[in-house]
């Protein structure tokens, strides 16, 4: 149960970061483009990838080229709206792009589904609706466009998800294909960090090994969950994900003292109850 702890711990964590970033002048861009650095050698210390793997014929490379653009721009996006819309809504429409795959197997996979997965579906996208008016309705010019953030971090997340399993489906071994993912985001980075001619800030650099660190350690402990309770799939799924909700909501609300208007609070309590009814049973 440690390792589940520490997983949600390093989730919220991140979220924390990208918080305080703009009052500690860290430049949130420098920042994911360093995480990708102890990543990348986080990766080929604990995960002992081989890169030879990835020369299966039935490797996905579109999918992890589509990852290596997408986690460092969606990374922005959450930071943005980390700023504008709060932890507490992030992290929860954050977990709330679970849904996203269990829509595309249905719409665009047409697989059948059962009853309580619809009713999940259903309660996500309800509270996802209640989020982004809570959002709007505690607007102030500074985050004008809070609700739409949301929106994307919620769809980028999802369609992260989506690749994330197509990739477990190809022939390369996870952690190579991590390992190329993190270095071609890496890159993407410091390549456009380069092309803005960015005054490079030591702090940026140090809190970005930081985020790198929290970053992977909420992907390696959350691996590990699931390794220590093989048998027990829904103890991991639906602790992380309520964890993450529940400790965002107190940190956000308890210690950053973000307003949460009654439409939130309500989005909150589906995001719970969708995560609970699309339990693995």
């Amino acid at each position: 149960m440690l390792i589940l702890i520490a997983s949600i711990a390093c989730s919220v964590a991140v979220s924390i970061l990208l918080k305080v970033a703009r009052s500690r002048d860290i430049d949130v861009g420098q920042a994911i483009a360093f995480n990708y650095v102890t990543a990348v050698g986080l990766t080929l210390a604990l995960l002992r990838p081989d890169p030879a793997s990835l020369f299966n014929s039935t490797t996905s490379y579109w999918v992890i080229i589509a990852l290596g653009v997408l986690l460092p721009s969606i990374f922005l996006v959450m930071a943005t709206a980390v700023r504008h819309a709060g932890i507490v809504l992030s992290d929860a429409a954050q977990r709330l792009s679970l849904i996203i795959p269990l829509i595309a197997a249905i719409v665009i996979f047409g697989e059948s589904i059962q009853s309580g997965k619809l009713l999940g579906i259903g309660l996500g996208l309800t509270a996802l609706v209640c989020l982004t008016l809570g959002s709007k309705k505690s607007e102030t010019k500074a985050n004008s466009n809070a609700f739409l953030w949301l929106l994307a971090v919620w769809i980028g997340y999802g369609c992260i998800d989506v690749l994330f399993k197509q990739l477990s489906k190809g022939g390369a071994g996870f952690s190579s294909s991590l390992l190329v993912t993190f270095s071609l985001a890496g890159l993407l980075m410091f390549s456009w960090l380069f092309l803005r001619r960015t005054q490079w800030k030591k702090q940026s650099l140090l809190a970005g090994l930081l985020l790198g660190l929290l970053n992977f350690g909420n992907i390696y402990f959350y691996i590990r969950a699931h390794q220590q309770f093989p048998e027990n799939p829904t103890l991991v799924f639906s602790t992380m994900n309520i964890g993450v909700i529940t400790l965002g909501t107190i940190v956000g609300a308890g210690f950053f003292k973000e307003k949460l208007s009654l439409s939130s609070v309500v989005g909150i309590a589906l995001a719970i109850g969708a995560i609970v009814a699309l339990i693995p049973r």
